[in-house]
């Protein structure tokens, strides 16, 4: 099928394409039998209605609409193959000639990857900070088992820092209670409320159960949120938590080894890899920024802007589920350096803008190097996202095909695959100048996507907004 392209910009073309009539017959015959098969005209069997009839009853243009209509996507593919460009998102198409018994033209416009050259990823240079495999983080990984393994024991006395209470909560103001501000038989461990009412801890220490206390305190979620509100809370069990002694029985609990030198060694050897998947992970981004630094194009504006808006929004509902506005969370998240609203905003958008730069530039290189996903790297992503939603890999198999995931899973993949590739060709060092090295790594093809899913933690405990620039991942399932 003939075709021209037309450069209206660095990120947009347009093609014109020609459907001769002999290329578009398989598709009118085809409907004028589906017209067929749908109408009752008398004197005609069902199905059996000639294209004359059709043509008078109903008009000719409507299955040369219906013809169109089909033909038109794979001429479509054809002519974008043809002209070898790297279309995003959908085309505005136009049919702009139809000559019946002839041919008919139509025009697509479509935004496309930019041309761009790739810099040499042999001159990349990052650094990256050596780790440190402390004895407080060995520590707080048997600290978390301890506790995971802990015994509780309901107690007749005041509860003391380290209790386990139930609880309930009502809040008021003016002496009206807020329908949506209260709670029933909440677990609370004294000592350890983030992100829960400020002055909770301080209110509940010393009372029995069934003893009450009222205090004043900020909501954190729900309507009322950031709103003052008297806070009534009734302690209803206090529980004393016991924690398991370190020895060799509590080893021989909770893992393989019969002593605790060993356990305390084998969570240590945990703790190195962990900080060194870290460092890795630190080290990949910085290539990539580096790599970022050193390509310039433009970017369709169209797409740009509909990425930023999903971003936000994605931003905006997690904020809402949990209960939060955005200067609730800015008060509370200890690691951003965003001050005001605005500020939060023009780095998420900046950020943003420079996943989808990243993105681009993996793309290209995955299409320049012909890089291809094996059956067994697809298959070792579903296993790996099971695991992580804790699905079975056929429950992640059905939502792959009920979404249509396998073309953006596969692509996944080819980025993890290029990304690391440009990591292997670059020098990387740590702040001590040992080499590291990068060929060895082990692709996380989550971590090389952009990352827009979970940028919030909960509503009771929020932490921080994922603002790492050149993470490229994010299945949106």
């Amino acid at each position: 099928m003939p075709s021209t392209l037309e450069q209206l910009s660095p990120t947009r073309v347009k093609l014109t394409v020609e459907i001769s009539f002999d290329d578009l017959k398989p598709h009118l015959d085809k409907a004028y039998k589906e017209i067929a098969q749908q109408v009752n005209i008398p004197g005609f069997r069902k199905g059996k209605v000639p294209a004359s009839v059709i043509d008078q009853r109903f008009g000719r243009g409507v299955v040369l609409q219906e013809a169109i209509n089909e033909a038109l996507p794979k001429a479509y593919q054809e002519a974008i193959a043809e002209s070898g460009v790297f279309p995003l998102g959908q085309p505005d198409v136009d049919v702009t000639k139809l000559e019946d018994n002839e041919v008919v033209e139509f025009t697509a416009e479509v935004d496309i990857r930019p041309d761009f050259e790739l810099p040499d990823f042999s001159t990349l240079e990052a650094t990256v900070d050596v780790p440190e495999v402390s004895d407080d983080a060995v520590d707080e990984r048997i600290n978390l088992l301890r506790q995971r393994f802990a015994t509780t024991t309901e107690v007749d006395r005041a509860a003391a820092d380290g209790d386990v209470l139930t609880i309930d909560l009502v809040a008021s103001q003016d002496g009206k209670e807020l329908s949506d501000a209260t709670a029933s038989g909440i677990t609370y461990k004294i000592g350890e409320g983030v992100g829960m009412l400020e002055g909770l801890d301080e209110a509940v220490i010393g009372l029995k159960a069934g003893e009450s206390k009222t205090f004043t305190s900020q909501l954190v979620g729900g309507d009322f949120r950031g709103q003052d509100a008297d806070i009534t809370v009734t302690v209803a069990k206090v529980s004393e938590q016991e924690l398991p002694a370190v020895d060799d029985e509590f080893a021989q609990m909770i893992s393989e080894f019969d002593t605790v030198e060993e356990m305390r060694e084998d969570l240590r050897k945990a703790v190195e890899n962990q900080v060194e998947a870290e460092k890795i992970a630190d080290a990949r981004d910085k290539v990539l920024e580096a790599a970022l630094e050193k390509t310039d194009f433009e970017l369709p504006q169209a797409m740009l802007a509909a990425e930023l808006e999903t971003r936000r929004n994605q931003i905006e509902q997690q904020l809402t589920r949990g209960g939060m506005s955005v200067e609730t969370y800015l008060e509370q998240a200890e690691d951003e350096d965003a001050q005001t609203e605005e500020e939060f905003w023009k780095t998420i958008d900046e950020r943003s803008e420079q996943a989808v730069r990243a993105q681009m530039l993996l793309d290209k290189y995955a299409d320049d190097n012909a890089l291809e996903v094996s059956q067994q790297e697809l298959t070792e992503l579903i296993f790996r996202k099971a695991q992580e939603n804790n699905h079975s890999p056929q429950d992640e198999i059905n939502h792959m095909m009920e979404h249509n995931h396998m073309g953006d899973w596969m692509q996944e993949i080819r980025r993890g695959k290029a990304l690391a590739s440009i990591c292997a060709a670059a020098t990387v060092v740590d702040t001590e100048g040992n080499t590291v090295d990068m060929s060895l790594q082990v692709v996380n093809t989550e971590d090389a996507e952009a990352d827009s899913s979970e940028p919030v933690d909960s509503a009771i405990a929020v932490e921080s907004v994922d603002q790492d620039a050149v993470e490229v991942a994010d299945d949106n399932n």
